[in-house]
């Protein structure tokens, strides 16, 4: 997507009017917005921005003031003692090119996603997002909501273990547990932490943040390794949060089983941004079955 000259101007005049563009990249990994790498040369000196661009329409209908909810979770987040964007500019309106905009600033790193997990990457991703989960008591004006509010009405179609699901019908349809609010990004996987030199070094794609419990972030991420490693990986997940998060966190498997219906929507497909980010080989048939045998291992867990 070209960025017209009055987004450009409206970009540098947010920096320094007396910066310039050197150039634009459409980066990858996105499916929800539009993200644009920014350079920009002031004083002989070269900075790099982030520019997201809200294009989907049917998002804004739901949510209108994306711009706004990611700007100040993007405030918010700078209490964290965790890298993240910071908040250089927003127009909540779309006055600038028709849309709502948000400008950041770069943080360094790369997604990681190799082809199998290891204990290390585990253990950057639990204790990062625990460390996000230490901010609680704080005003925000966003609450935790599910992605989808209908619950789970019946047993998918396409899956093998039709008794196991179910079971988890009946969890998901009883009263929600009792939870410790804190600040939640609300949307963490691996493809939204970055790594450098072997450590974690930012977190991005604030746009959900919101109060709620800490438990369906943990879930959040944990059905997104289940996805991709399978139920041992989100495992290793769920044990390694527990060891840094200590006595704030208290698990129960209906987060877990909230955040699987959260991303059912018909039949489990393959996330496209793990393909943007070169994690191949995935498929529908996988998913199901991952998702067969994540759900067994949720439930072994309410047995015991």
């Amino acid at each position: 997507m070209v960025l017209t000259n009055q987004l450009q101007n409206w970009i540098i005049n947010q920096i320094d009017p007396k910066a310039s563009i050197t150039l634009t990249k459409h980066l990858k990994g996105s499916t929800s917005s539009t993200l644009h790498l920014i350079k920009l040369k002031l004083e002989g000196e070269q900075r790099e921005v982030v520019l997201r661009q809200f294009d989907n329409q049917e998002w804004l209908k739901e949510e209108p003031d994306l711009a706004l909810h990611e700007a100040q979770s993007l405030s918010k987040a700078t209490r964290v003692n965790v890298p993240t964007p910071s908040i250089l500019a927003y127009d909540e309106k779309g006055e600038v090119c028709g849309g709502p905009l948000v400008l950041m600033s770069k943080v360094e790193g790369n997604v990681v996603l190799d082809d199998s997990y290891n204990q290390e990457w585990i253990n950057g991703l639990a204790g990062t997002l625990a460390e996000i989960h230490k901010l609680n008591k704080c005003d925000f004006p966003w609450d935790y909501y599910p992605y989808k509010e209908s619950t789970m009405a019946e047993v998918p179609t396409w899956s093998r273990e039709p008794a196991a699901w179910q079971m988890a019908v009946c969890i998901l349809n009883g009263s929600r547990p009792n939870y410790r609010e804190c600040f939640i990004h609300r949307d963490y996987h691996p493809t939204n932490v970055l790594w450098k030199d072997g450590k974690v070094s930012g977190v991005v794609d604030w746009v959900n943040a919101c109060l709620g419990p800490a438990g369906i972030d943990v879930a959040h991420c944990r059905v997104n390794l289940a996805m991709l490693y399978g139920a041992s990986a989100a495992d290793a997940f769920l044990t390694a949060y527990q060891n840094n998060a200590g006595e704030l966190f208290e698990y129960n498997p209906y987060w877990d089983i909230a955040s699987l219906n959260d991303i059912l929507e018909g039949p489990p497909e393959v996330y496209p941004g793990w393909e943007a980010f070169g994690f191949t080989g995935l498929t529908t048939g996988m998913m199901k079955e991952r998702l067969d045998q994540y759900l067994l291992s949720i439930l072994d867990k309410v047995k015991g």
